[in-house]
């Protein structure tokens, strides 16, 4: 049988016939319990609804394409991530739209599958300027925090775009943190996004000295130890994260946010390792969900030969302009049949220019992530088309 082959433009233009190596990794067996030994968090993209007659300021949402890919998450053995980056919140979904993602979310599942879900809680509630003092900052946090843990959602308390406007030192964080995680009933996640995937907090912790920002993040765990699940650290720096995570408290769990060096830090090393809360799961969900039922059946070949294709797949759709790889996660999506189009919230499909596409469709081939190659040659095939290529 011929192999599948599809013409492809490469970054100068020039069109090459590209056979694909149509190897896709399957995913373990949907039924639990997934023999983890590491917890392992999908940040999961939202499906727009492409035939609303909304205007680009007013989200419409494809719930049932949306929490299909949910289920989709959890079969392959993965928690959830709900409303985060990856969902484009701040970025196209506000929070009006967030909470009633949050909501269906947590209704579309048992009783047993709620604490796999945990959910972004912020201040994007408020316009941007619209914060007067750390009080506003806080109460604007409580609102979010009560919404959440009255749907019965597990916390993830990301960082505030406000917060970082109007904090004039480490000790203004403190504060806020402090007032915030005395309301959790359950221990949560801390988030720290890098100014690479949000320029808007690039000082945030009151420092753009990162050691001294990790100095005062530690601080704020070690203060409040019994509040904090972990923390999640997304500056794209694996020494940074390992030196870290070194001196986290006892039980506290680092949760990479690296997309670039998950692989090598979730294997950890003989100090320690890290646990994951990736937006790259999105994409990548059968091939982690396999790769990490080999790690904690102790087959750490099996795990790096599945894990490092991977990689190199992560690079290409989070290469900078960071803050647009949910560009290349929907478009995966789209290519795996997830959706039934390739248009994002507010637009968000043509902040990536075509060889961006071609090198991650190239990549997601390499790496097994095609799950059905022939549609997704065909969908690959469709956008071509819209720029005028006969592939």
């Amino acid at each position: 049988m011929p192999p599948l082959c599809i013409r492809l433009p490469d970054r100068a233009g020039n069109i090459t016939e590209y056979p694909l190596r149509a190897q896709p990794v399957a995913a373990p067996p949907s039924l639990p319990p997934h023999r983890f030994n590491r917890a392992a968090l999908a940040a999961a993209h939202v499906v727009a609804d492409p035939l609303s007659a909304n205007e680009i300021d007013r989200p419409a949402i494809d719930w049932e394409a949306t929490l299909a890919f949910r289920r989709h998450l959890l079969d392959c053995g993965l928690m959830i991530a709900e409303a985060m980056d990856t969902a484009q919140r701040g970025m196209g979904l506000p929070w009006p739209a967030a909470r009633e993602l949050i909501r269906r979310s947590l209704d579309a599942v048992t009783a047993q599958q709620r604490p796999r879900i945990f959910c972004g809680v912020g201040t994007d509630h408020l316009a941007p300027g619209e914060a007067r003092g750390l009080d506003s900052i806080a109460r604007a946090y409580h609102m979010q925090l009560r919404e959440v843990q009255a749907a019965g959602g597990r916390v993830i308390v990301m960082a505030s775009r406000e917060l970082a406007r109007i904090a004039a030192n480490a000790d203004a964080y403190q504060s806020v943190y402090r007032r915030v995680l005395a309301e959790a009933d359950r221990p949560v996640i801390v988030h720290w996004l890098g100014g690479m995937f949000d320029p808007a907090l690039a000082r945030y912790w009151g420092s753009g000295d990162l050691d001294a920002a990790a100095d005062t993040l530690l601080q704020i765990i070690a203060d409040n130890r019994v509040k904090v699940d972990g923390v999640k650290v997304s500056l794209l720096d694996a020494g940074r994260e390992i030196a870290m995570r070194r001196r986290l408290p006892d039980g506290v769990k680092m949760y990479t946010g690296d997309d670039f060096n998950y692989p090598e830090l979730i294997k950890g090393d003989a100090r320690g390792h890290s646990h994951a809360l990736l937006g790259i799961f999105d994409p990548i969900a059968p091939i982690a969900g396999a790769a990490l039922e080999a790690l904690g059946a102790g087959r750490t070949a099996r795990y790096d030969e599945l894990m490092a294709p991977t990689a190199d797949l992560a690079r290409v759709i989070f290469r900078s302009p960071t803050c647009h790889y949910k560009t290349g996660v929907v478009f995966l999506a789209w290519l795996n049949g997830f959706q039934r189009h390739f248009i994002m919230l507010g637009g968000a499909q043509a902040l990536r220019p075509l060889p961006y596409f071609t090198e991650v469709f190239l990549s997601a081939d390499r790496a097994g992530a095609l799950l059905d190659p022939p549609l997704a040659c065909a969908r690959m095939r469709r956008l071509l088309a819209v720029y005028g290529i006969d592939a």
